[in-house]
């Protein structure tokens, strides 16, 4: 904090900040970067990394055909066009361009296919029907690393384990922030300081479904998502929307940390409702999944059986063979030696969930699923090998939920300049955000895997971008990227 008077000051060190930072010093400005936790990277350091964005060299590469307006076009049906068409508009256009950004920084994203998140190239992110998810080498750890040390090139400060208290404001504009009691000037601010997923009493007011998790609810965000971002809208009276909107990601009962360390369920396996019924590809993104389990009667179930649960890999946390067998015994999983006695113990007609074993049995080890066409999700995974029936008692069942929190979308509201709104729509003189605390992109449905980083990374450039601009004296623009000459 050397200086009397900074060009921007970044609150936050994820992705959306980092973004932004480096960002604006491109454009000349001097810049100050907050870091609340002992160091940078956030919720994008914990996550695959993975982007979604379109028309890209990595699509092209892969002789992929694809536009910005294919993008929004599918990003705004998803979400039933309940977001601003104009706000999205300008994120799938800059996704792209943001990606070669960071190409050109040095992330690695080679022009292959990729099976899964943590296989580097281009996945399938989520319902799309072309590819759009990008994946880098090392992950979201390789996205900070980059980032960091574009950072430390262009002289942009960083002030870790210091948690901004407060906006500065002056005659109603933004003019600096108070941290460690200190006021430090600035001509803008950029808030990036993440969701609040780790902050019950805001989770309780503005993202209530989370809780239907119960008792088996975990949080994989950041621990410095406590929702600041909200603390310093009010200041200013700024406008929050996506209130009721974040990301849950389904897990079973038991499961208590991400995939990563959890492991997966097995592939011989099949989701029934309260009516014993299949209802989904097991498979099925999380883009949609998580609506459609919730939306069952009576809930959802997951059952497999004794060659299942003995051939899950060892090594994870929760889908373990000793795990399930653990939890069977304490009756917390049911278990029994035939499909009758199960689904007595579930509570569901026998004869339907025989009926819908008996037919996955007829056609998923086969290589086909005429209900639910999971195969074509088994082979955009790169799994070669069809599932086992499931024939070998004993069988369990075990309660499906929406459980793992992973992100919030209720934030201050930006427009396409990433222009923090007040609450009559007018953009606040200084104020810029991005990521999950500029709120607007993030929407009903998570558009796929990437989502939240795209959204960090390409607003958090624009945000960067347009506060250098303000500093100097000139006007924002939703097409900030093209208007700085990149």
């Amino acid at each position: 904090m050397s200086e009397d008077n900074w060009d921007v000051v970044v609150i936050g060190g994820g992705g959306a900040g980092l973004a932004a930072a480096v960002s604006a010093a491109e454009q000349g400005a001097s810049v100050l970067l907050f870091e609340s936790e002992t160091e940078l990277g956030g919720s994008t350091q914990l996550s695959a990394g993975l982007f979604t964005a379109a028309g890209t060299s990595v699509q092209r590469g892969l002789g992929i055909e694809d536009t910005a307006e294919k993008y929004f076009q599918h990003y705004m049906d998803l979400n039933h066009w309940m977001l601003k068409p104009g706000l999205v508009r300008a994120f799938c256009e800059h996704a792209g361009p943001t990606l070669e950004w960071l190409i050109g920084l040095g992330v690695e994203i080679p022009a292959r296919e990729s099976a899964n998140a943590h296989m580097p190239g281009l996945a399938q992110a989520g319902v799309e029907d072309v590819w759009r998810g990008h994946v880098p080498k090392d992950q979201g750890y390789g996205l900070i690393q980059v980032l960091d040390r574009a950072r430390r090139e262009r002289g942009v400060e960083a002030v870790l384990n210091t948690r901004v208290q407060s906006l500065l404001v002056e005659d109603g504009r933004v003019a600096g922030v108070v941290a460690d009691d200190i006021e430090v000037r600035a001509s803008t601010v950029v808030i990036a300081s993440g969701g609040f997923a780790q902050n019950k009493e805001l989770v309780d007011k503005l993202y209530p479904f989370a809780n239907r998790g119960g008792d088996s609810l975990f949080v994989v965000a950041a621990p410095g998502s406590q929702g600041d971002h909200l603390a310093f809208g009010k200041q200013v009276d700024a406008a929050v929307t996506g209130e009721g909107w974040g990301l849950m990601l389904p897990t079973v009962y038991f499961q208590r940390f991400h995939h990563w360390q959890s492991g997966f369920p097995p592939k011989s396996r099949i989701y029934v409702n309260g009516d014993g019924r299949r209802f989904m590809d097991e498979d099925a993104s999380y883009a949609v999944s998580t609506g459609i389990i919730d939306a069952q009667p009576d809930g959802a179930w997951v059952v497999f059986d004794e060659r299942a649960r003995v051939n899950l890999p060892v090594g994870y946390t929760d889908w373990a063979p000793e795990r399930v067998l653990d939890e069977a015994g304490a009756g917390r999983t049911l278990r029994a030696d035939s499909l009758t006695g199960l689904a007595a113990a579930m509570g569901v007609p026998a004869d339907a969930l025989e009926a819908a074993v008996a037919r996955w049995n007829d056609q998923l080890p086969n290589g086909v699923d005429d209900d639910f066409l999971r195969h074509r999700t088994l082979a955009n995974k790169g799994s070669t090998a069809n599932p086992d029936p499931i024939d070998h008692g004993p069988f369990y069942a075990a309660r499906l939920l929406p459980a793992e929190l992973v992100c919030t979308h209720a934030g201050v509201e930006i427009d396409g300049s990433a222009s923090v709104l007040d609450r009559t729509g007018r953009a606040i003189d200084g104020l810029f955000a991005a990521g999950e605390a500029g709120a607007g992109i993030l929407g009903l449905r998570y558009v796929g895997g990437g989502n939240a980083v795209a959204n960090a990374l390409t607003m958090g450039r624009i945000a960067g971008i347009n506060a250098a601009r303000t500093a100097r004296g000139e006007s924002t623009t939703s097409t900030a990227l093209t208007t700085a000459g990149i």
